[in-house]
């Protein structure tokens, strides 16, 4: 019997954990590259028993402008877990532990410090939504099959050719393109996609809901400045007032890059607390400025 069943093999932080058990691995979903094909939009009865679950996949990383568009990330996120745990019972292939991959985004903070797990969950973005469905509906499942459930809630995620903001920051800094916010010192949590993986095979039997970071919450210009000494790139600089006055003026006009609110999010510290890991959980992250410094892929 393998020990695990992957989804979101094929992403980014799933590709990282692959590589840490893919000899007791099965992967799922719906790349051509999968062992087993799975759309998420059905129930099927043919899967293989395993020791965990490690449910991965998902849909992130966009802003939906259309209702279909946040319709999407229910269907996904939402739907295609039910689907899921519908097949995974189809199948009589409960696991002994499920775990999933969820987002801070649920506590729909911008602003804050030292988050805990019990905080409310306020997330109302289609992301943070269908995240938090997903969540509660694992843990009637969790509470009714009796399958020992851990969620993971990350913050942004570091590693070689990031997805998203970090992704976006790094490649502007290595094309000369990037402009930071001077003396930007805001703090934001963050963590190593290695990491989560190399935690992974750690947390069989275990259960509970827990945020992840790498402990240190570095701001802003660390990692901007980090990131320009280590692609040899000058780091060009814009003053807060000149920033503060682009953003009044996108209060006006809505296709504007930057408004008050954005700034506010740019300029906040959003920082998650992750102690309830390093105890239950035996937590010992990367700090992530290290790998940025001296481990970040500066060839493509």
């Amino acid at each position: 019997m393998n020990s695990y069943l992957l989804t979101g093999a094929t992403g980014f932080l799933g590709s990282e954990i692959y590589q840490k058990i893919k000899k007791e691995t099965l992967t799922l979903g719906r790349s051509p590259s999968s062992d087993i094909f799975f759309d998420f939009g059905s129930v099927v009865s043919d899967f293989p028993k395993v020791k965990m679950v490690i449910h991965c996949a998902g849909k992130a990383h966009s802003i939906p402008k259309t209702e279909d568009e946040k319709e999407a990330f229910f269907s996904m996120n939402t739907k295609g877990t039910s689907f899921l745990l519908e097949s995974l019972e189809a199948s009589m292939a409960i696991p002994e532990t499920f775990v999933f991959i969820s987002t801070v985004s649920v506590y729909g903070l911008e602003k804050g410090l030292g988050i805990k797990e019990e905080s409310p969950l306020l997330g109302d973005s289609p992301y943070a939504r269908s995240k938090i469905l997903a969540e509660k509906m694992l843990e009637e499942w969790s509470n009714r099959t009796g399958v020992k459930l851990i969620i993971l809630r990350l913050p942004l995620i570091a590693g070689n050719h990031p997805p998203g903001n970090l992704g976006a920051m790094i490649n502007a800094i290595k094309k000369g393109f990037y402009f930071s916010l001077r003396n930007n010192t805001s703090k934001k949590s963050i963590v190593l996609a290695e990491d989560v993986a190399k935690l992974i095979p750690q947390i069989h039997g275990k259960c509970g809901i827990f945020n992840l970071t790498d402990r240190i919450h570095p701001s802003i210009s660390e990692i901007e400045q980090v990131l320009s000494d280590r692609f040899n790139r000058s780091l060009k600089s814009i003053p807060f007032q000149l920033v503060n006055f682009m953003a009044k003026v996108g209060d006006q006009i809505s296709f504007f890059p930057v408004n008050t609110n954005r700034l506010e999010k740019l300029t906040s510290s959003l920082t998650f607390d992750d102690s309830k890991a390093v105890t239950d959980l035996n937590w010992k992250p990367t700090p992530v400025l290290d790998f940025l410094k001296n481990k970040i892929d500066i060839k493509k």
